[in-house]
């Protein structure tokens, strides 16, 4: 069975919890890399986003590297699910010829059924914080929705 090739939001997700537990040390993108298991360059894509969103800066120099800028228990994977994977479709769609009755019939169901996926992982993302992931509270069951 085919899988996803898109590794950006785990790569995030696993950035993000181990800039958490480095207790405000500057982490290079070659340790991370090293962490996570892909290139260094991929690391670094990942980051630009996160960098731009404000969720994490870097530190240039001989002691530099990455750090959170905001405090892990402000940061849902629903943020950075939306940071990543945008309105790109989950279910991964093809464009079916636009004469092909079946193909637009087809198209239209599984578009409006990806939307209805799309909201449920961000919802469901919206109750679970790196801070959560990091201190291993992170699991499928829905949480009472978060107050304050």
């Amino acid at each position: 069975m085919a899988r996803s090739t898109n590794t950006q939001f785990a790569v995030a997700v696993h950035v993000l919890t181990y800039l958490a537990g480095a207790a405000g040390r500057p982490v290079s993108s070659g340790e991370l890399s090293e962490s996570t298991k892909v290139n260094a360059v991929h690391v670094r894509r990942v980051l630009g986003p996160l960098r731009n969103a404000g969720l994490v800066r870097s530190r240039p120099g001989v002691h530099g590297g990455w750090e959170l800028a905001t405090d892990a228990r402000d940061i849902t994977l629903a943020e950075i699910w939306r940071l990543l994977q945008g309105a790109d479709p989950v279910l991964g769609l093809h464009g079916p010829d636009p004469a092909c009755a079946t193909g637009r019939t087809v198209q239209n169901a599984l578009t409006a059924l990806d939307r209805t996926i799309a909201d449920a992982i961000t919802a469901q993302l919206e109750d679970v914080t790196v801070r959560d992931v990091l201190t291993g509270r992170a699991d499928a069951t829905p949480q009472p929705p978060r107050t304050g």
